[in-house]
């Protein structure tokens, strides 16, 4: 039933509006009606606001909440583009004052330590060594006693003949030892580390009564600064022209391909986490007691080790520890990359097996070994050389759209330099230091944003990614050879010898 009255009225009511809204309103009434339906819309949106807030209060965000949480959204282009050159670009010829070195009738030969990497910038070294005491570099013998009982020869890891011509304009190699020299007696020299050109120059005088000399190590024997252009670019000819690997290794460089059809962009992710590394730096956070008692043993029956009772709370603060797997899939996910972020991990055994890897795979799922890049067929080759191995990392590393050290070791240190060498790639290097403060704050609830955690990540890293800078000099208030070991590493970062601008000759 309808109801008359009430529709009477109605009409009534329309009736009068459209005669009051029809009515030619004052320009005052008119911003006056203006300013209140202003300032009613202002007060809708703060009452709805408060309740937004009131409902959905902001969560205490730990390391141990579930992996997809949301952290801040970052630009495509940000994460994956490499930083600015700047107009910079590789130079590594000599000036016009560089001679080669002469002494054809002294021979320099070498015993190289430690693992691939060290081995190869220890015989970058030898060959500016060499140079600067106008001697003949015989082929180097690669270490056989290390952690990883490797009996790879040169050859095996490195194109010998390649590495002979490439330097052929700055001294003379040989493979062997003329027959005639074998059993002569030699000068057993174990050069200080980082020396000078005038250390060298000084033990030149060895030659008055030795033809030849044997060199005990070969890693770190020069300095990283102080040192004439001309070394300084014989030292980066050596290691990103000369030292080639062998055919072997570089074939299965298309691991690179295989990755890229996977996913067209990749990080690789050198992480650190091996049994040998967390025993050296004595970092046990997150282990159990019987794999840190395990940790301790290796440690104390290392005999070259000199560091024995290490607090690994104070190492995990100051920074020395390698970032754990779980670790590092907080930092990448902080940093804005994506679950589906493909991700190849160069790195040995990870200590504790698949259960620790599974905290990074929780972050990040697509996860690719070369173990699952490569057939069994193609691997069988590298099986119990775990330098021939590591090459294979280095290539991928190398090629890699963004490269991330988990730990700041030998390989890292290299592959960083490198990078920058080809063009500054992108290398977003970890502030384990800074990183394990947000840790804690994280943990304990400090942080209560996950969106402030990622902020200040992404903040902490912005001038960390790779980007053109002069190499760092020695630590403030060090003084005497110590400071020599605070310097960054020559290979770390070859700017400005190797690396110039446009303009430069």
């Amino acid at each position: 039933m309808v109801n008359h009255r009430g529709s009477s009225h109605n009409h009534m009511r329309i009736a009068s509006t459209t005669k009051f809204i029809s009515r030619k309103q004052s320009p005052r009434t008119i911003a006056l009606y203006i300013f209140l339906l202003f300032a009613f819309s202002i007060f809708i949106f703060v009452f709805n606001a408060g309740n937004i807030v009131e409902d959905h209060p902001a969560p205490v965000i730990s390391i141990q909440s579930h992996p997809q949480t949301k952290f801040l959204q970052t630009a495509d282009d940000e994460l994956w583009d490499a930083p600015s050159r700047h107009g910079l670009r590789p130079c590594v010829k000599p000036t016009s004052r560089y001679k080669a070195a002469q002494g054809s009738d002294r021979y320099l030969t070498v015993k190289s330590n430690g693992g691939l990497n060290q081995m190869r910038t220890g015989i970058s070294d030898m060959v500016a060594v060499a140079h600067i005491m106008n001697a003949t570099l015989v082929i180097p013998q690669l270490d056989r006693r290390s952690f990883w009982q490797d009996s790879s020869t040169f050859s095996d890891i490195f194109d010998e003949l390649h590495f002979i011509t490439t330097l052929q304009g700055d001294l003379r190699i040989v493979r062997e030892l003329p027959k005639e020299l074998e059993l002569v007696p030699r000068a057993r020299k174990h050069f200080t580390s980082w020396s000078s050109m005038g250390y060298y120059k000084e033990m030149m005088q060895l030659w008055n009564d030795h033809q030849v000399i044997h060199v005990a190590k070969s890693d770190s024997r020069l300095a990283n600064n102080d040192l004439p252009l001309d070394i300084q670019r014989l030292r980066c000819r050596a290691l990103y022209h000369a030292l080639r690997f062998s055919p072997p290794i570089e074939s299965l460089g298309k691991l690179v391909d295989r990755l890229r059809m996977r996913s067209g962009k990749y990080i690789a992710l050198h992480l650190r986490y091996e049994k040998d590394m967390l025993a050296f730096t004595g970092c046990t956070s997150g282990l159990t007691d019987a794999e840190s008692e395990e940790l301790r043993i290796m440690r104390e029956n290392t005999k070259h080790w000199k560091v024995k009772d290490i607090n690994s709370t104070e190492q995990r603060i100051g920074g020395f520890c390698p970032l754990t797997p779980k670790e590092v899939g907080i930092f990448l996910q902080a940093i804005g990359y994506p679950p589906s972020t493909l991700i190849y991990v160069a790195s040995g055994e990870i200590y504790g097996g698949d259960a620790r890897l599974s905290e990074l795979m929780s972050f990040f799922p697509n996860l690719v070994f070369k173990e699952k890049l490569a057939t069994k067929e193609e691997l069988n080759e590298f099986a119990k050389h775990a330098s021939q191995s590591a090459a294979l990392d280095y290539i991928v590393s190398l090629e890699s759209d963004v490269f991330v050290p988990s730990y700041s070791g030998n390989m890292a240190r290299a592959v960083e330099g490198h990078r920058r060498f080809l063009g500054h790639r992108k290398t977003i290097t970890p502030d384990r230091k800074g990183l394990v403060r947000l840790f804690d704050e994280l943990e304990s609830g400090q942080l209560r944003e996950t969106s402030s955690f990622s902020h200040l990540v992404q903040q902490m890293h912005k001038n960390r990614q790779g980007a053109p800078r002069k190499r760092k000099g020695p630590s403030p208030g060090i003084k005497g050879k110590a400071r020599f070991r605070t310097e960054e590493s020559f290979y770390e970062n070859p700017y400005p010898e190797c690396i110039c601008s446009s303009k430069a000759v």
